[in-house]
């Protein structure tokens, strides 16, 4: 009787073209990974059963995605997994079903200011110094960035669906959410996350990072205790709301600071902050609360400093009336190329409230005091506050802004024209400027 031996398998070593070339469709579960060779099929769709075992175990138990829920989830499928990556595997489920799944990782990142998706293979990270892509982060298909925009919009409460295939909203750790669905987007999903700091940027901080010099920092202050109204004006991500937060954390610890906004994204290192939202309509288009709803509501709640998060359409004209009866020291941020394109933006805004451009400049004459204008150096990326410009009517009567200060990229600090205007309108509020600005 003849006895046949098996021929040993001959070890085989990995392909040199392993993990690094394939976008991760998860971002952690190692486990998995590392033991691909011992469980059949591809780590991706091994990750893509559990979590969808998972998924279907805490939907029957009708049980929330905690931590402790998703861990048991994990040993109830007994993936073939050990005591480290167990753990690995349920903080990734957990940011699967109610995070930004393989963004949580950009997300969580501190230097990370937006993180923008264009399809599964395309995730664009700004952090502070211009847009990067980033080749290790993306998602197994279209079909999984649609499914993360759908579950982002259920996580702010806002709507996204073939009727309404684009939201704008608010997550609940403050991130800022857009996301667009085909047919508008052309090839894929397109979503947009801008990141909030989980605290304000003080002024020493802005000062730090060369946002402006120290004596710029104290002509703020200066402003702030002047009770100056004023609008930050500036470009897409330039930092308008990072100053503006920065300025409201100067406010007196005695005042009240009533803030209007699309979405909340204001976040004043204060006391005694009231923050109102805008909502889009329902299904049935009932609901709407405007910008403009909101500013009124606010006149009513005794503001010591009224802000317009951000001055985009009728609300101008309410915020304009604010200002005009009482209410100084208000505030908000508006898009402008340049702070001499403040008032011509503003005209547009109020022509869209039935306001004709004489009444608008006069208001805005009488209402606002500076405009604080910020850039954007496109090659550093570096966002510092530009110019500070004060306001006064031409000889046809319409509102045109004067140079007070200018910053240079250098460093340099210029006083311009408008400087003996603010030195006058801030003595008139008992508040001494120093003559010489260095």
């Amino acid at each position: 009787m003849s006895t046949t031996t098996a021929a040993p398998r001959p070890h085989r070593r990995p392909s040199p073209r392993g993990r690094a070339d394939r976008p991760r469709a998860i971002p952690a579960l190692p486990g998995l990974r590392r033991r691909a060779a011992a469980a059949p099929g591809p780590a991706p769709e091994r990750a893509t059963a559990l979590l969808d075992a998972v998924r279907l175990r805490l939907a029957e138990a009708g049980a929330p995605p905690t931590t402790t829920e998703v861990a048991a989830a994990v040993r109830a499928a007994r993936p073939p997994l050990g005591g480290d990556d167990v753990l690995d595997a349920v903080r990734t489920l957990q940011s699967e079903l109610v995070g930004a799944g393989p963004l949580d990782q950009l997300l969580s990142a501190p230097d990370v200011t937006d993180v923008l998706v264009n399809g599964p293979h395309q995730v664009w990270v700004d952090r502070g110094q211009g847009l990067h892509r980033e080749p290790a982060v993306g998602f197994p298909d279209a079909e999984a960035v649609r499914h993360l925009a759908h579950r982002l919009a259920a996580a702010a409460g806002r709507r996204l669906d073939d009727a309404r295939p684009w939201v704008d909203a608010r997550l609940p750790d403050g991130t800022r959410l857009h996301a667009v669905l085909p047919p508008i987007a052309a090839d894929c999903t397109h979503i947009s996350l801008r990141v909030c700091r989980p605290r304000p940027f003080t002024l020493e901080e802005l000062v730090a990072a060369g946002a402006l010099p120290q004596s710029g920092a104290e002509l703020m202050r200066a402003i702030l205790r002047a009770r100056l109204s004023l609008l930050v004006s500036g470009g897409t991500g330039c930092g308008k709301t990072t100053l503006l937060s920065a300025l409201l954390g100067l406010v007196g610890r005695g005042e009240r600071i009533v803030i209007a906004e699309d979405s909340a994204e204001l976040r004043p290192d204060h006391p005694h902050v009231v923050r109102l939202q805008s909502r889009p309509p329902n299904q049935e288009g009932l609901g709407e609360l405007t910008l403009r709803d909101l500013v009124r509501q606010a006149l009513r709640m005794r503001p010591d400093r009224l802000v317009v998060g951000e001055v985009r359409g009728v609300e101008v004209l309410d915020l304009l009336a604010a200002l005009n009866t009482g209410h100084e020291g208000g505030c908000g941020t508006v898009h402008a190329n340049a702070a001499a394109d403040v008032p011509v933006r503003l005209e547009a805004l109020g022509s869209m409230a039935g306001l004709d451009r004489l009444a608008l400049h006069s208001q805005l004459r009488a209402a606002l005091d500076l405009v604080i204008h910020l850039a954007r150096d496109q090659r550093t990326g570096r966002r510092r506050i530009a110019e500070v410009h004060t306001l006064r009517g031409d000889a046809a009567g319409l509102a045109v802004t004067v140079p007070a200060v200018l910053f240079g990229a250098d460093g340099a600090v210029t006083r311009g024209a408008g400087w003996p205007q603010l030195i006058g309108m801030c003595a008139a509020r008992g508040v001494v400027l120093d003559g010489e600005l260095r």
